[in-house]
């Protein structure tokens, strides 16, 4: 495990901001600032944002620290990132690309509704690739670099959101995630990252959420920051407790890549072997199962995934304007859709079967990635074929739960050789965010992270 981060103590956690400011001894304003000034200091190097709010946000924190219910409010003073898809009033939602239309918004996202109304603070808006459609956050407005390691990405499509909190920008922010767009993020940046089920936070992501795959969650670098998150979200406050511990549970350890030609790195399989041994130390029943994974429940999440391209590429402004990639993307997309795609035959097969592998498990542990981070390059510039086979290769571990609708999440477990963090994923039935929330809380105390990355800056 590497050593702290010389950032961690001078960067509070989220339940730490809430309740400084409640006890008075810190107020919104002075969080926002020294968020802003964070951001100010790091965001050159990393690329992080798209959308930096300094006046609005100050003004905004003035006006929490005014109100007479602030020591009420669950996020009451704390600083938050958005993704740069979701709605944000005043300003521009960019979703990545050259066709989407600059005009500032007229109103803000639920899940953006429910941040403030908790008492959040939106300090900036963070970059995404092109209509969130890949693994790495490039596009024509700048590359987002990996703050464990600048000539790597920090994943996508949620990179931005994920390089922020690992530089210690905000505590957590704002992700979400159609195919591992949170969980893969989090993953190359050694942060916590939780998907939740189908229907658990409001999604309206696009044009129809890529078909139901796509969900809203939190990115942060404790669980009890990202299950205080994910509680606002879900309008659920229990959520937010992980004290409990999660009982003793029958694991499934699988290793085993969902995608045909994608080796896994031995140091992610490793590092999700450890984590399979620091939960049977801890009493639960372990044993090594492979998912019943199949290449038609991989085609069934593409179709979804190209289709729903389609759809949100047609809403652009200008759809001309599109990349080459996403252009060649969208364009699959539309032969699924003029065949009649996507079905829900493919959903629902493997529905069935996680559910007839689940009869025998509470919660599946993988490898969050197969590979390290890919490199921090223009991957815009580059052909359809080679972005889906860079991607496929080195994050397949996420999407067949997109496609099921269950919830997942990753929390970090060490560091590769080369520096970058290692991470694995945590799978259960529809309905199991806190059996999640608990059992990560539970790894976090048995085998404790480092919160954010060494300082990017000068490096």
């Amino acid at each position: 495990m590497a050593s702290p981060s010389p950032l961690a103590p001078a960067v509070p956690t989220a339940v730490q901001t809430v309740a400084a400011v409640r006890a008075g001894t810190t107020t919104a304003r002075a969080a926002v600032q020294a968020s802003l000034d964070r951001i100010s200091a790091v965001d050159g190097t990393l690329g992080a944002f798209q959308v930096v709010r300094t006046e609005r946000a100050l003004a905004e924190a003035d006006e929490l620290d005014r109100r007479s219910d602030l020591a009420a409010l669950p996020l009451g003073g704390l600083p938050v990132a958005v993704k740069d898809n979701v709605s944000v009033s005043g300003e521009p939602m960019r979703d990545g690309s050259a066709g989407s239309d600059p005009a500032p918004q007229a109103e803000d996202h639920a899940v953006v509704q429910r941040l403030r109304a908790a008492g959040a603070v939106v300090v900036g808006i963070t970059r995404v690739p092109e209509l969130c459609v890949v693994g790495a956050t490039d596009s024509v407005f700048g590359t987002t670099r990996n703050p464990w390691e600048l000539g790597r990405t920090p994943g996508g499509s949620s990179g931005g959101s994920a390089a922020a909190v690992a530089a210690g920008a905000v505590a957590v922010a704002h992700g979400n995630d159609g195919m591992g767009s949170i969980r893969i993020p989090a993953a190359c940046c050694g942060l916590v990252g939780i998907k939740p089920g189908l229907g658990t936070v409001p999604a309206g992501l696009g044009a129809g959420s890529w078909y139901d795959m796509a969900e809203n969650g939190p990115l942060g670098t404790t669980v009890a920051d990202v299950a205080l998150v994910l509680s606002v979200l879900a309008a659920r406050p229990d959520l937010a407790d992980v004290a409990a511990a999660p009982g003793r549970l029958r694991v499934a350890l699988s290793v085993k890549s969902p995608a045909v030609g994608s080796t896994v790195d031995r140091a992610y399989a490793d590092a999700a072997r450890r984590t399979a041994d620091s939960l049977a130390g801890a009493g639960h029943r372990v044993q090594e199962s492979d998912p019943p994974y199949s290449t038609g429940m991989m085609l069934a999440a593409t179709a979804r995934w190209v289709a729903g391209t389609a759809r949100d590429a047609e809403g652009l402004a200008d759809p001309s304007a599109v990349e080459r990639r996403v252009a060649r993307h969208a364009a699959l997309g539309r032969a699924v859709i003029r065949r009649g795609g996507p079905t829900e035959a493919g959903r629902a097969r493997w529905q069935r079967d996680a559910e007839r592998f689940f009869a025998d498990h509470d919660v599946l542990l993988t490898p969050a990635l197969a590979q390290r981070p890919l490199p921090a390059v223009r991957w815009g510039t580059r052909g359809w074929l080679p972005n889906v086979l860079s991607n496929s290769r080195y994050a397949p571990f996420a999407a067949p739960w997109n496609l099921a609708g269950w919830p997942a999440m990753t929390v970090p477990a060490g560091r590769h050789p080369a520096g970058t963090p290692l991470a694995v994923q945590l799978v259960a039935r529809p309905g199991g965010e806190a059996l999640l929330l608990s059992l990560a809380a539970q790894l976090e105390a048995l085998q404790p992270w480092t919160r954010l990355a060494p300082d990017p800056v000068g490096r």
